[in-house]
């Protein structure tokens, strides 16, 4: 016979806010709101982006068991989800060296013009 002990199992983890609330799958609240004039945006753009090297290898990986396993389809779907996150990693290097050598060009600029600014005073001073 089952004595209940955990009969609120379910429940137990959601905040007491959020209990009236339907979620979809992937735990939002879906607002239902997508008419024809909506413009839809993601909550969280680029989340799932952040760790794309560690997605490169999962994917690599899968395609090489596919293979293993004589699923050359499934082996190139694999293959072509880590090629796509190979770009986006190869895309957010190339923002950061760009980020880079902006700020390091402005500090130049900046060393260069309190250069200037010194050797104009000293010439106002002669």
């Amino acid at each position: 016979m089952n004595s209940f002990k955990n009969n609120n199992r379910r429940g137990r983890f959601k905040p007491n806010g959020d209990r009236n609330f339907r979620r979809n799958g992937n735990g939002h609240k879906s607002s239902g709101d997508f008419n024809n004039g909506s413009s839809f945006k993601r909550r969280h753009p680029g989340k799932n982006n952040q760790n794309a090297a560690k997605l490169v290898e999962k994917y690599n990986d899968l395609a090489r068991e596919a293979l293993s396993n004589g699923d050359k389809i499934l082996s190139e779907n694999y293959l072509q989800h880590s090629e796509h996150f190979s770009r986006i990693l190869m895309s957010q290097e190339n923002a950061k060296n760009l980020s880079e050598k902006l700020a390091e060009a402005s500090v130049s600029g900046q060393m260069k013009v309190e250069v200037e600014n010194k050797e104009t005073e000293e010439t106002k001073i002669e």
